[in-house]
């Protein structure tokens, strides 16, 4: 049965040639070499993702690794940004972030700079260099951008006490507030004298960040004072 319809499509080569076209497109496409994290409320389309690339790529990231869109609260506005591929040596990680703007996305009176470049509705200034520090909690690792005062070992000591829940609240702190807390993106340490503060942010996207200043004990840290900072 296999053989006589095997048979009669070779006799049939416009019938042939259909099949053909068919199989490849159902081919499954190359997985894209970047990755997209986009916002319900600004999604590129293929059009637009090729003018970011190429924005991208004339702003100096030669290889594009992550592709995001955000919303910036509490306007309706929305952003992209584009992360170049890292570079890691040792516990220091760098690589190159180009924030681009969408004339449909931004602001009513929004429009290119003198320095900005520009190709069709999108804009965007010269790409920055954005460098974060590794550190290494229970075998995971967690990205922070600044360690002020600090060493490595000692972030590290008191990130593990944090994200084990060995701390309590000082007075006219809320404890209510840390269920709110990302614990596990940790953006910064500073310690200047004997004020040691950490930066987190809120479990909810677009709702800022938490500023915790913190007293070492014994067996946990103290939260001596919580603020937040709303956009």
């Amino acid at each position: 049965m296999h053989l006589q319809a095997e048979t009669q499509l070779l006799r049939n080569p416009e019938m042939f040639r259909i099949l053909s076209v068919a199989f490849v497109l159902a081919l499954p496409t190359a997985a894209p070499g970047f990755e997209r994290a986009y916002v319900k409320q600004a999604v590129l389309s293929k059009e637009e993702e090729k003018t970011v690339i190429a924005l991208a790529k004339k702003s100096g990231i030669k290889k594009i690794a992550k592709i995001s869109t955000f919303n910036l609260y509490p306007t309706t506005a929305r952003g992209i940004s584009v992360k170049g591929v890292e570079e890691i040596k040792g516990r220091q990680v760098s690589f190159k972030v180009l924030n681009v703007t969408h004339k449909k996305w931004s602001f009513p009176n929004s429009k290119p700079g003198k320095r900005d470049l520009q190709m069709g509705d999108f804009w965007a200034g010269p790409a920055g260099t954005q460098k974060q520090t590794i550190l290494k909690v229970n075998k995971k690792e967690y990205r922070v951008t600044s360690l002020r005062g600090l060493e490595i070992k000692e972030c590290e000591a008191i990130l593990g006490l944090l994200l084990a829940g060995k701390y309590t609240a000082g007075p006219g702190v809320n404890p209510g507030q840390f269920k709110q807390i990302d614990w596990n993106k940790p953006g910064g340490f500073w310690k200047r004298k004997d004020q040691l503060s950490i930066h987190f942010p809120h479990k909810r996207e677009g709702s800022g960040f938490f500023e915790l200043e913190v007293k070492p004990g014994k067996k946990q840290l103290v939260i001596t004072q919580l603020l937040q900072a709303v956009p």
